[in-house]
């Protein structure tokens, strides 16, 4: 059975780690996600991680249950540094597309990260202010109950999905990405008009715009349905329970 995880300050290190530290769950947290980055999912190890803070490696299990929990964890502090600085109040389209640009960026900042985190749900800090202070500021603009959860379930799942797929693009070894991206110079732009009218049609646009992100379109088109949504539900003929 995995050891219950106590309080911090129960469990913190007294004495400094062979390295001149303080252990804590923040540090642990961060270390490894220096580690993601530099070394990849396959590098993150308990091992590894009590060398690079100068501890006996058992000591993680003092701060989570295991290396799942501590991805958790960093999931969370990817949440929380989208989180910092944002200010929910006032006008909810603008709001919610400051938070979704927020989150998408701090995913493809770690991208090794992201490709492990972003399709799980943990459940901390981070995530459950993130999930109110979304749902308050659509309730807020005067959303009902069934339309705000929609529009809030589609938003993050709509962002995360987005920072996955961006964050796995920038995981790939830099030849690997820079020849999926020539594709569409090398192979679709060359595509003769006889056999492909429409991608030839269109093959500058999709050469210029098809290596850049389409999460800040996706995310105007969704901002776009929401307050349509929300247009419908204060209209007089509206009917309870729909909108």
């Amino acid at each position: 059975m995995p050891k219950p995880v106590v309080g911090e300050s129960s469990r913190r290190r007294r004495r400094p780690t062979k390295s001149g530290v303080v252990l804590s769950e923040g540090l642990i947290v961060r270390t490894a996600l220096r580690m993601l980055r530099e070394h990849g999912p396959a590098g993150l190890t308990v091992r590894r991680l009590g060398l690079a803070l100068g501890a006996d490696p058992s000591t993680l299990y003092r701060y989570f249950r295991g290396v799942d929990d501590l991805t958790l964890a960093i999931g969370d502090l990817l949440i929380g540094r989208a989180m910092d600085g944002w200010r929910g109040g006032g006008d909810w389209r603008a709001g919610l597309r400051d938070l979704g640009l927020r989150i998408h960026a701090a995913y493809l900042e770690h991208p090794q990260a992201a490709v492990l985190t972003a399709s799980r749900i943990s459940g901390k800090a981070h995530e459950i202010a993130a999930d109110e202070a979304i749902l308050g500021l659509l309730r807020g603009a005067g959303f009902p109950d069934h339309v705000a959860v929609g529009v809030y379930h589609t938003f993050i799942d709509m962002t995360l999905a987005f920072a996955a797929l961006d964050a796995a693009s920038l995981a790939l070894p830099a030849e690997a990405r820079e020849a999926d991206e020539e594709i569409w110079r090398a192979t679709y732009a060359r595509l003769p008009r006889d056999t492909h009218p429409n991608i030839a049609a269109v093959a500058p646009l999709l050469v210029a715009h098809m290596n850049d992100s389409a999460y800040p379109a996706a995310l105007e088109m969704l901002l776009d349905s929401a307050a349509s949504r929300l247009r419908r539900s204060m209209s007089p003929s509206a009917r309870p329970g729909r909108d």
